[in-house]
């Protein structure tokens, strides 16, 4: 199984899909940047990436989360074509897109992309908050969540070379 259904009791931890957490982002345009405008704020679905023995061991009250996306509206939408989030982004071949397949009944989670270039810190607090209130939908579970942070990490450390290797014929 992928995913667990914890309840509101249990603890916060890597892997944990949470409805209607607060984000937010100072906007600017290529333009204008206006420190003192307020940032903008929204609820968003996301899924916790800081690593759970952190979390376990209160070594951190802030925690890392990314945005996760249904994979149906973001092709609605036009923002991805069907073939590429069935070919490429399922395989997790497309850097910082993270596929997470549907949850069987009675879990809430459609096919879903995790942005792990969409990333936010948020306060324990309010996580904890959330899932005291019912919003923790479920836990992506282990090795899965594991999988998911080694995506992460490619995510982000990655090695750009100034040129490729000249193949020799």
């Amino acid at each position: 199984m992928i995913y667990d259904s914890p309840t509101c009791n249990v603890p916060l931890s890597q892997g944990d899909i949470i409805d209607e957490c607060p984000l937010f982002r100072q906007l600017a345009t290529a333009e204008v940047v206006d420190l003192n405008k307020m940032p903008a704020g929204w609820l968003s679905r996301v899924i916790v990436l800081t690593q759970a023995c952190d979390l376990a061991h209160a070594k951190t009250s802030k925690v890392l989360v990314a945005a996760v996306h249904d994979a149906a509206e973001l092709v609605q939408k036009g923002i991805l074509k069907a073939s590429l989030v069935r070919d490429q982004v399922r395989r997790g071949l497309v850097y910082g897109w993270y596929f997470l397949p549907a949850a069987p009944s009675p879990i809430h989670v459609p096919e879903s992309i995790v942005d792990l270039r969409d990333v936010y810190t948020v306060s324990r607090r309010v996580l904890e908050h959330l899932i005291a209130q019912g919003h923790r939908i479920t836990r992506f579970v282990t090795p899965y969540r594991e999988h998911l942070a080694q995506h992460f990490t490619v995510t982000y450390a990655r090695i750009g070379l100034p040129e490729p290797f000249e193949a020799v014929p």
